[in-house]
């Protein structure tokens, strides 16, 4: 199976909103919600997309030649490549019945954990999505991130267990999902977070907690505050926020504000390629996530999907890194991309 395949396995049953493009910019889902789309008009999410097109990178083989080593370290865990799937929840709603979260989850997971990455895992208004996420990433090990809404204290201290429950290494919240409509309105409320309410939320979790949805160095310095080991330079993939800037654009001026703080960088958002993996390494990431083309690995594929789109990522990388010089990721600097 190759990653055309994939595609053309996928399109016969992802649903109705997702096309399974041959590239996922945004554009023929664009404000489809339910469905991959954004919010507003889609500008977000293809701006994502068109933002990282723009970087360029600085070919350089007058250089020492050797196989590029690609692995990472984050949280005391070492991981064979740079890039996680991202967090998806409620798939039968947004895409098609192929798929629940805990058959979608069980194949993601478990792929993700056997090719030397780790998945991210999302969450819902329906407790099981949260139940069998984390029963997925307990059957991997821990080898897994799950990701909670933002909703009340109460709501996540239960969530909090079930992810603890799971030994999973690291807990995520994705704080941009305050913008989605089923958080509003709720008593007690639901939303976003002050410092002060991160920080409690942070210690309950008990190991790394990622903050996820970080747009401002602002944002950036707030979640340092209350205690994050790491953040996601995020706009939800432009579902919550239409004319938000593209996380492309707004990486390295977080990356330079948190240099030094020993807080992690992650981005998602348009990242499609190992080009683009390397591009955001190059701006200050020390990871990235990339979420929807995972749908559409595992429905077009199951866990083959998945692992064939992960050897094409991982090709992809390994030959940008050998074309502009470097043999580590530690070796990416902001030099060998052009803005």
């Amino acid at each position: 199976m190759n990653y055309s395949d994939v595609l053309s396995n996928a399109r016969q049953c992802i649903g109705q909103y997702c096309k399974a493009c041959p590239v996922c910019n945004g554009v023929a889902c664009k404000n489809q919600i339910p469905g991959p789309g954004a919010k507003g008009v889609g500008d977000t999410a293809i701006r994502n997309y068109n933002k990282w097109a723009e970087v360029r990178v600085n070919m350089d083989t007058l250089c020492e030649n050797g196989t590029p080593d690609t692995h990472v370290e984050l949280f005391g865990k070492r991981f064979k490549l740079p890039f996680f799937a991202g967090p998806v929840g409620a798939v039968n709603l947004h895409y098609s019945d192929a798929y629940n979260d805990m058959t979608y989850n069980e194949v993601l997971v478990r792929a993700c954990a056997e090719n030397g990455i780790a998945a991210f895992t999302g969450d819902g208004v329906n407790p099981d999505v949260m139940t069998m996420a984390t029963k997925a990433i307990g059957a991997a090990g821990g080898c897994g991130v799950p990701t909670i809404k933002p909703w009340n204290i109460d709501t996540i201290k239960a969530k909090m267990e079930q992810a603890k429950a799971s030994g999973c290494f690291a807990v995520a919240m994705d704080v941009d999902a305050a913008g989605l409509p089923f958080l509003k309105n709720m008593t007690p409320p639901a939303g976003s977070k002050s410092v002060a309410e991160l920080r409690e939320i942070v210690a309950l979790a008990g190991r790394p907690f990622i903050v996820k949805g970080v747009m401002t160095v602002k944002g950036a310095l707030k979640a340092k505050e209350a205690g994050a080991a790491a953040i996601v330079v995020s706009n939800h993939g432009g579902r919550v926020l239409d004319q938000c800037p593209a996380t492309a654009e707004v990486l390295p001026e977080i990356a330079d504000a948190l240099k030094g703080s020993g807080v992690k960088i992650l981005v998602d958002g348009g990242i499609r390629s190992g080009v683009d993996v390397f591009k955001a390494l190059a701006l200050g990431a020390d990871a990235v996530l990339i979420c929807r083309p995972f749908v559409t690995a595992v429905y077009g594929g199951g866990e083959e999907g998945v692992k064939c789109y992960i050897d094409k990522i991982a090709a992809e990388l390994a030959d940008t890194m050998q074309m502009c010089g470097a043999h580590s990721l530690s070796e990416i600097s902001r030099e060998m991309v052009r803005i």
